[in-house]
């Protein structure tokens, strides 16, 4: 998961209004002025649609930015040994101790790292494999963002919350270079310039960094990792509004 904030399952579904900002509680929303009643000779105004958003209009730093991706990993393309798990058998459960089956060692690994695993074998094929740092390792029937919601291809984010709020939506549009310093390929940075990503998930202390976000890109595709391009890092992007 790449440092991202464990979920707050347990808190969140006891406490009324978490994850609702405070900011501007106090203040009454804006009344618009009263409009002109039409007469029967004169049609009703159109409605002005709502302007959209200027991504010219840069967020944060110009080319300032890194941007990495995360992902669910997929039993199928594993073959380490197989190791047996414990964990919670259900969604809203934390630290469990249920045999959960036995999955290949490097597949744990990665779902460790990007926090979701697709199960292709045994009983459990078809379901997904879970962990946080919070509630350990969980069976459950799709991927989460830290507030228990199904992550969304190529449209969830995680970032800093100093950098980006929860809520916040972006777009990218300037790639950059990729990690190596070499120009990202323009299909690669034309899906990337595409999508709307929303911040779903903040970064755990110390893990996130300034001008830092983390894309989330679906599920993990072919025989290996490193023959995707998509999976790659985007240094000195920029980012505007989306």
């Amino acid at each position: 998961m790449r440092g991202r904030a464990p979920l707050a399952l347990l808190l969140c579904g006891a406490v009324a209004g978490c994850g609702q900002s405070a900011r501007g509680a106090d203040v009454p929303p804006p009344v618009a002025p009263p409009a002109s009643a039409p007469t029967a000779s004169s049609p009703p105004a159109a409605p002005v649609p709502a302007a959209a958003p200027d991504r010219a209009v840069p967020l944060g730093r110009v080319r300032g930015w890194r941007i990495t991706t995360y992902y669910t990993a997929l039993e199928s393309l594993y073959h380490g040994a197989r190791k047996p798990v414990r964990g919670c058998a259900r969604f809203h459960c934390s630290h469990g101790k249920t045999p959960l089956g036995s999955y290949p060692k490097d597949f744990l690994k990665v779902v460790q790292t990007e926090g979701s695993g697709r199960i292709t074998e045994g009983p459990q094929a078809g379901r997904y494999l879970n962990w946080s740092h919070s509630v350990g390792f969980w069976l459950d029937d799709t991927t989460r963002d830290s507030r228990g919601r199904p992550l969304r291809p190529w449209a969830s984010a995680a970032a800093d919350k100093s950098v980006l709020a929860r809520g916040q939506r972006f777009a990218i549009v300037d790639c950059g270079r990729d990690g190596n310093g070499h120009p990202i390929e323009d299909e690669v940075c034309a899906a990337f310039r595409k999508a709307n990503w929303t911040v779903t998930d903040l970064f755990r202390p110390g893990y996130g960094g300034e001008n830092h976000a983390d894309v989330y890109i679906g599920e993990e595709k072919g025989p290996r990792l490193a023959e995707s391009p998509f999976y790659t890092t985007l240094s000195g992007a920029t980012l505007g509004p989306s």
